[in-house]
């Protein structure tokens, strides 16, 4: 079993995460119209406004030491009542399927007791099969399941709340 970390990114690691928003993307142009740009890189505009925003959580994953992806939490809600969003979630591929993804899940929902919304948009088949995979997993009681279109996409929404663990 490999030894996974996940660390709140500082803000001078915040470049790290923009720069792994290009393979992100990559993932996603595989069901979304995204087009490379004339230089060869997504058109991904700086978000410096999210990074700002309080509510905004950035993490980086590392497996053995070694830098794995990322993971957000936000507030940006589909659902009345939900208060943390997984933002973006990415695993590069190299370590998708060792429980990597699991594991940060967890880790979020133990840290960060509450209501919580997780979507994914239907069309990205990988999504769709990890996330109906480990729901029914996260121990977090009932799991409500929405249908919603989200930015002209149709999505599966999650809402459910997590609770802290005991001491």
């Amino acid at each position: 079993m490999p030894e996974i970390e996940l660390h709140a990114a500082q803000r001078d690691e915040l470049q790290i995460i923009e720069n792994l928003m290009q393979f992100y993307t990559y993932d996603f142009s595989e069901w979304l119209p995204l087009k490379l740009g004339q230089q060869g890189f997504f058109n991904i505009l700086p978000m410096p406004h999210y990074w700002r925003d309080p509510a905004t959580q950035p993490f980086l994953i590392r497996v053995d030491g070694e830098l794995a992806g990322f993971v957000t939490v936000d507030d940006r809600t589909h659902l009345p009542g939900a208060r943390y969003n997984i933002g973006y979630l990415f695993v590069s591929r190299g370590y998708r399927g060792q429980g990597v993804g699991r594991f940060v899940i967890s880790t979020l929902l133990s840290q960060l007791p509450g209501q919580w919304q997780i979507f994914h948009i239907d069309a990205n088949k990988p999504a769709r099969l990890f996330w109906s995979a480990v729901m029914p997993t996260l121990g977090t009681g009932p799991i409500a399941r929405h249908q919603l279109v989200i930015e002209h996409n149709r999505c599966t929404v999650y809402r459910f709340e997590s609770v802290p663990l005991a001491p």
